[in-house]
């Protein structure tokens, strides 16, 4: 090696490692499982976790003690690994799991569940509203829309490829869902009526609505992501993301939706101002200290009351951090 290209390597090591030894430390750790996990969803005010396990089921955990509240199977008692998304609604009232061909709707005042339902197609993502009015996004192109109080059911057909993310909006009433055709769709989840219609340039990962249906965010596998108003259909933001590529495994809207807080597939948190799309703040989760797996994916994040951002990844670990 010559004397350059060791300098190279040598500062390129440096760099390398100052990036990773200034990531700020979370201010605590909870470890809810050791099982592997395929899915996890935290409440809005971060009390709350969801979490899908390969061989324990579904369990729900009361964070403030922490103590596991609930546990619930979906189908066969000797197959509970089936569970690949998990949703609670914005009250903590309802939560909704599925399976690749079926979805469950759950309680999470007592636990009770609510209902089965079988699917015509296989399952990508799951979102439900405060009422239990509940999307569920398929590998056919459709969506369907659920109300169980109403006993109704509506298959929305606004995209030509996978659905790979849902959302709704808190009463349930706008549903925002994007696909492998780029599309970013906005409609009524009533009727399946269009709203609003964003094309992006690759396949859609992640979409999200605020809980008043007035925002809508979606991303795409490159890394475009911008946050729009939901009724006129203008751009508010784009992400100013400066690496090449990023992918969001998850986003929720915090303070009051003047910010978003997205996880990846790759161990990162980020919180981001709406207005102007700016990055504010960038946090890596940890591995549990006896894992084979070097990597994890976000599942969810959350913000507490007191500005606290709160993780699950799927390494079974809860985190808090400080901004």
């Amino acid at each position: 090696m010559t004397q350059g290209s060791m300098l190279l390597f040598c500062s390129t090591w440096l760099c390398v490692w100052c990036l990773s030894a200034c990531q700020p430390a979370p201010n605590k750790v909870i470890e809810i499982t050791t099982d592997a996990s395929y899915s996890a969803s935290l409440s809005d005010n971060a009390q709350l976790a969801l979490v899908s396990t390969a061989n324990n089921g579904v369990q729900v955990w009361d964070l403030t003690g922490p103590n596991m509240s609930y546990q619930w199977l979906q189908g066969k008692k000797d197959d509970t690994s089936n569970v690949i998304d998990t949703a609670m609604s914005a009250n903590n009232t309802f939560a909704a799991t599925i399976s690749h061909n079926s979805l469950a709707i759950w309680r999470l005042d007592d636990g009770s569940s609510v209902g089965w339902w079988s699917l015509p197609s296989y399952a990508q993502s799951v979102a439900i509203a405060n009422n239990g009015q509940t999307l569920v996004g398929l590998v056919d192109g459709s969506v369907m829309s659920l109300s169980p109080q109403k006993n109704r059911l509506i298959q929305f057909l606004g995209h030509q490829e996978k659905v790979n993310s849902v959302s709704i909006s808190a009463d349930g009433q706008t549903a925002l869902t994007g696909g492998n055709d780029g599309k970013v769709m906005l409609w009524n989840s009533q009727t399946g009526q269009p709203i609003q219609q964003w094309q992006l340039g690759s396949r859609i990962t992640k979409v999200l609505i605020n809980h008043s249906g007035s925002l809508s965010f979606a991303a795409d596998i490159t890394g475009n992501a911008a946050i729009w108003q939901s009724i006129s259909g203008s751009k508010v933001s784009q992400l100013n993301i400066v690496r090449r590529q990023m992918n969001f495994s998850s986003a929720r809207f915090v303070k009051n939706d003047q910010q978003l807080l997205t996880g990846t597939p790759s161990k990162e948190l980020f919180l981001w101002q709406i207005n102007s799309g700016k990055a504010l703040g960038h946090w890596q989760v940890q591995l549990s200290k006896n894992t084979q797996n070097r990597g994890a994916v976000v599942y969810s994040a959350a913000m507490t009351p007191q500005g606290t951002i709160v993780s699950i990844s799927s390494q079974g670990l809860i985190e808090y951090w400080q901004q």
